[in-house]
């Protein structure tokens, strides 16, 4: 080896060694930073935890139990009782007007349009309970037509369903 080949050896290496030196200072002072930075937090975390920890059922024991069960009981047929469609109205009209009209305005699907004697002739001759319960159930008809059940609106009752029918059946008799 000659001596250019020994001197640049010997400055590549001392390059080499100062490049590692200057990686690990640059490792040691991120890391210094790092440990000094406060951790973050979640603030959901307290939240998450208690829920995970909660008791899956609520425990009732003897007459307060009873009482509370029974307090839950009510609170939640109530809250039941407002999930039903359009207020719980069994005006046949209003329930039309929100629902039934999009379909029963064009013949959407094959739907009887709304006063058409000859379209609702056939149905009405089935009889209303045969039609409350296709709007209730759902039907498929031999030609082609369709009803979702409830319209596609399952928060009604039957008894709006019912109400809803008897108004149509009328405006077409």
């Amino acid at each position: 080896m000659s001596k250019s080949d020994q001197s640049f050896l010997r400055q590549f290496s001392l390059l080499i060694a100062g490049l590692g030196v200057l990686t690990l200072v640059l490792i040691f002072t991120a890391w210094t930073i790092y440990e000094r930075e406060p951790k973050e937090t979640d603030p959901q975390a307290a939240q998450q935890l208690s829920a995970s920890l909660a008791p899956n059922g609520a425990v009732y024991a003897g007459n307060t139990g009873r009482a509370a069960m029974e307090a839950a009981q009510q609170a939640a047929a109530k809250a039941a009782a407002a999930q039903v469609a359009y207020g719980g109205t069994t005006d046949g009209k209003t329930i039309y007007d929100n629902l039934c009209h999009s379909c029963h305005t064009a013949g959407v699907a094959g739907a009887p349009i709304l006063g058409n004697k000859a379209m609702w002739g056939p149905r009405i001759a089935e009889g209303l309970d045969t039609l409350v319960q296709h709007a209730i159930n759902g039907y498929h008809g031999p030609d082609g037509n369709t009803m979702p059940a409830k319209g596609g609106n399952p928060a009604l009752t039957d008894a709006q369903v019912k109400a809803a029918v008897t108004w149509i059946v009328s405006q077409a008799k």
